[in-house]
């Protein structure tokens, strides 16, 4: 895409969220992610009729199958960026009304506003007057309490309205009133139109296929409006049984704000939370970007925070698994540590295999000495099987390889269990038979 400068106001724009022309070609650094590009809109819908081919695969070899999608292959990547923008601009106007009120530090859930004070602040700033504001909050569940949490802050913002038409916001450096966004074009709002349209053609197909739908997570700069869109499916589809699972990257710093958030708008609203948590797959070029064009590095200082936040939300879920048994997790991850963190959990909370309310996933080929004890031992444990044209899939299996450049010792340790079970079996008298 061409970067915003190009158009008016773009220098209002966050740098996080402006298109940047050195980092168009998004494989940069990625070493374990598949990348799509937007050509035109044909592209975007031959991709989609891949992924319906997945979920078909998916439900032709596998009972109670997933099928991984990516929303960049379902639109226009600018679409993401501008609408990531509204939603994080939109927080942080929360998160400052917060602050005003003497609540800045509190966990994400725990602010909660004045709707009074509140009201008084918009027609302060000049947004809104108390009777434009008022019907803003008089919704079913909006302002009962007397309070606007983040949740119904956020429901202000619905991404199937034109967004265009969303509210004016302070900006902090001017102090001047601006829209959320420049108006969108015809053609952006029907390209925004046509991603819907084709996220609901795979949620359709998965449904009547008995196929769950991951939604892999992105690029930062993308990923608010990724994950808000795949809320709007879990909202639809996820009614009875959780049919989509949204992704989680917990080498971001704000992960544990974001699973705690969706988990408590899934009570809220009586639907099945589906959660793929993993470690995250973007980390040198997220990490270039923030440096080169100048905005907070969003990942993880080190590894064992990365490894904390990981737990914490998992252990998050499991608690919630264990309160409703309407959460479900799949724990994507070849990081053995995790797996028996996992287990024990489980365990201690009383969750059994059998409920399938918590699955595991590792790609096809890599750690099958975690993989193949988890399915002798009843756990649900899923392999991920990259799909595509040979030339389009190999330089990401070849990412993957580089990616686990301790695959060879890992593959020694394998050897050795190996030959230590052969040793044993064969000591045994046992050889073709694992049981005895």
């Amino acid at each position: 895409p061409s970067p915003s400068s190009s158009t008016p106001g773009a220098e209002r724009r966050e740098k996080q969220y402006r298109a940047h022309r050195g980092f168009g070609d998004r494989r940069g650094g990625v070493i374990s992610a598949r990348t799509y590009f937007y050509a035109d809109e044909a592209k975007c819908d031959q991709h989609m009729e891949t992924f319906l081919r997945c979920i078909d695969a998916s439900s032709g070899s596998s009972v109670d199958g997933f099928s991984a999608i990516k929303l960049t292959a379902l639109g226009r990547p600018q679409f993401l960026l501008q609408f990531s923008e509204v939603l994080v601009k939109w927080r942080r106007f929360f998160n400052q009304m917060a602050a005003e009120q003497g609540q800045a530090g509190r966990a994400a859930l725990e602010m909660k506003l004045e709707a009074e004070k509140l009201q008084e602040a918009l027609a302060n700033l000049g947004i809104a007057t108390k009777a434009e504001s008022q019907h803003w909050f008089t919704g079913e569940n909006l302002g009962v309490s007397g309070t606007v949490d983040l949740l119904d802050w956020n429901s202000l913002i619905d991404s199937r309205t034109k967004l265009s038409k969303l509210l004016l916001v302070p900006n902090m450096q001017t102090g001047q009133l601006e829209p959320l966004l420049s108006r969108f074009t015809e053609e952006e709002d029907l390209q925004m139109k046509r991603m819907l349209q084709r996220m609901d053609t795979l949620a359709k197909r998965a449904t009547e296929k008995g196929v769950r739908l991951m939604v892999d997570a992105e690029q930062s700069y993308f990923q608010p409006a990724i994950s808000r869109l795949t809320l709007e499916m879990q909202r639809r589809f996820n009614r009875d049984q959780a049919i989509i699972f949204n992704t989680y990257q917990c080498y971001l710093k704000e992960a544990y704000d974001n699973v705690t958030v969706d988990v408590e708008l899934s009570r809220r609203e009586g639907w099945h939370f589906g959660a793929k948590l993993v470690r995250g797959a973007y980390m040198e070029q997220e990490r270039e970007r923030a440096a080169q064009i100048g905005y907070e590095d969003p990942i993880n200082p080190t590894y064992e925070k990365t490894n904390e936040m990981y737990h914490r939300c998992l252990d998050y879920i499991l608690e919630e698994i264990k309160h409703s048994r309407k959460a479900n997790v799949m724990v994507a991850s070849h990081n053995e540590d995790t797996v028996k963190f996992t287990l024990r959990r489980m365990m201690e909370l009383g969750i059994h295999p059998s409920e399938k309310k918590v699955c595991f996933g590792q790609l096809l080929g890599m750690c099958d000495q975690i993989t193949f004890p988890l399915g002798q031992a009843g756990f649900p444990v899923y392999k991920y099987v990259p799909y595509g044209p040979v030339n389009e899939v190999l330089p990401y299996l070849s990412r993957r390889a580089q990616e686990n450049r301790g695959f060879m010792q890992r593959a020694n340790r394998e050897r050795d269990l190996l030959w230590r079970e052969f040793k044993r079996r064969l000591l045994a008298g046992s050889f073709f038979s694992p049981n005895h």
